[in-house]
Order: structure tokens, then C-alpha cells, then sequence
């Protein structure tokens, strides 16, 4: 490497803030939660942050692949995705992470895994109530649930166990998609991880 790629390079990584943080966003299908990280992601971005947005279907297709829905199988798809965000934490990196991980003890692990480590860790829940959910439907699971084309959707015929003390509670119907991210970016900057 020459001396002034070497120079570039350190000067791009200091242009990038690299205090990291798991924002873990859980909820029902259809409430918001992958539209709201990738608005927060870009603000982010812009400021300079390092971001990952782990989408709970990409990480199905690569690497819970084989994994069903039993709630064994959710419970190992969460802590795998857990593993991955609290890799990244601790690396400088905002993990942002918009996976229903249904079942509290699921959440705990991942919580207690960052909080061994050191790694920022917050939990918000995106509390759209499911009569809203199934109304936006964005990939069409409620309406194959309705049709009996599907079973075990989550907040309709398989449990979802809602957070008891978030570190922020979000209604989505209540509020635009830039609100919504821009409270979960007070909250990161009030805890001084933005």
C-alpha cells in the first residue's frame, strides 16, 4: 500500500463514528420494524456511523437455513442473529436488527450474551397491535393465515410474548416512519451511542 492510500484509508476511518450498539427491534409481522431500521440506518449513515441492518429474512435464507418454526427453531434463529449483532457491537458497528423474536427468554439470552460482553444492547418494541398489522400485510401472511394456507403466524395462532420493559415502546400507527426512527435516534443519543 502506498503512503497516500495508506493516508486516504485512515482518513475515511476516521471520518466513522465507532461506538457500536445492538438496536434489537421486535414485533409482529407487518409492524414496522424493517422500514424503521432502514430509515434509522440511513440517518445514521449520514453520520458517519457504521450500520447493518440484519433483515430476519436474509438471515433465514443464509444462515438459519433448515431452521422451521418451532419455537425451538425461533429460539435458535434469535440466538444466532444475536451472535451476529453482538459481533458487531462489539466491533464498532450499529447493529440494527428488525426480528420478532417472539418469546421473552429468546430476547433475555440475547440481552444477557451483550451484556457479558460489554456491548450496547437496546430493545425496542414496536407495538403495533395485529388489527393494523394484518390490514398492511406486506407479504401477505396474515391473508394466507385467514385462507388456511398458513399456520403458526406469530400474534395470530402462534404466541408472541410482548416485552414488559423496553427500553422504548413504539406505535407505529400513531406516528410517520421518520418519527418513529427518530425516537429510537434520541434514545441512542440520550444514551450517547449517536
Amino acid at each position: 500500500m502506498t503512503a497516500s492510500a495508506f493516508q486516504a484509508n485512515t482518513e475515511t476511518q476516521e471520518n466513522h463514528v465507532t461506538t457500536g450498539a445492538t438496536v434489537w427491534l421486535t414485533g409482529l409481522p407487518s409492524a414496522g420494524k424493517t422500514t424503521i431500521a432502514y430509515e434509522l440506518a440511513g440517518r445514521l449513515r449520514e453520520e458517519g456511523h457504521l450500520v447493518e441492518v440484519l433483515d430476519g429474512d436474509e438471515i433465514r435464507e443464509f444462515i438459519s437455513a433448515g431452521l422451521g418454526f418451532s419455537r425451538e427453531d425461533r429460539h435458535t434463529n434469535v440466538q444466532r442473529i444475536g451472535f451476529v449483532a453482538e459481533l458487531l457491537a462489539r466491533n464498532g458497528v450499529k447493529a440494527l436488527v428488525p426480528v420478532i423474536a417472539p418469546y421473552t427468554d429468546s430476547r433475555d439470552a440475547v440481552r444477557g450474551r451483550h451484556q457479558q460482553t460489554g456491548a450496547a444492547y437496546i430493545e425496542v418494541h414496536v407495538a403495533t397491535p395485529v388489527e393494523v398489522c394484518s390490514v398492511r400485510d406486506v407479504k401477505g401472511l396474515y391473508a394466507k393465515q385467514a385462507a388456511g394456507e398458513l399456520t403458526g403466524l406469530t400474534g395470530v395462532d402462534d404466541p408472541y410474548e410482548e416485552p414488559d420493559s423496553p427500553d422504548l415502546r413504539i406505535e407505529s400507527q400513531h406516528q410517520t416512519v421518520q418519527e418513529s426512527a427518530a425516537a429510537v435516534h434520541a434514545l441512542l443519543t440520550e444514551r450517547g451511542l449517536a
